[in-house]
Order: C-alpha cells, then sequence, then structure tokens
C-alpha cells in the first residue's frame, strides 16, 4: 500500500467552476497553466503541484483520490471544506 504521493490540484470556490475547468482539461488544455489561471491555493504558483506529501496530511476526500484512484487521471470535481478541487495524482509510492 502506497504511503507517500505527489499530486497537482486545481482549488476553486464553486462545483460549477471546477466543472468548467475540468471541461477545458478534457479538450487538451494545459493543467498548469489552467492551475495558474482559477486555482485559489497558494500552489496555483507551481502550476498546482503539492509536491510529495504522506498518506492522511490531506483531507479524507482528497486522500482517497490521491491513494485510491487511477494515477496520472484527473479526477473532480472533489469537495472539502476548502472548496472544490480537480485532482491529479502523478506517482505513488
Amino acid at each position: 500500500m502506497a504511503n507517500t504521493a505527489c499530486a497537482r490540484h486545481i482549488l476553486v470556490k464553486s462545483k460549477e467552476q471546477a466543472e468548467e475547468i475540468l471541461a477545458k482539461l478534457n479538450k487538451g488544455q494545459d493543467f498548469g497553466k489552467l492551475a495558474k489561471q482559477y486555482s485559489t491555493c497558494p500552489s496555483a504558483k507551481k502550476g498546482g503541484d503539492l509536491g510529495e506529501f504522506r498518506r492522511g496530511d490531506m483531507v479524507k476526500a482528497f486522500d482517497d483520490v490521491v491513494f485510491k484512484k487511477k494515477v496520472l487521471d484527473i479526477h473532480g470535481p472533489v469537495k472539502t471544506k476548502f472548496g472544490f478541487h480537480i485532482i491529479q495524482t502523478i506517482f505513488r509510492n
């Protein structure tokens, strides 16, 4: 079972905005550029890159996607207390 992962995300306030961004990603737009443009998280400056983190470091809904869903697929919108996330897991160890 993986204990660490690296992921990037785009955090926005509304489900509707998250769905609009997801549609752009599905049409081939660049994740990093969209993160810089739309994300309200400080990680936006790095294209949404959260770096490497351990299981349990993030809120449960976020962790569940990162540690249970397919690597490199884009998932979302995922609702947490922070807003709505579009998440891509880069790798798991």
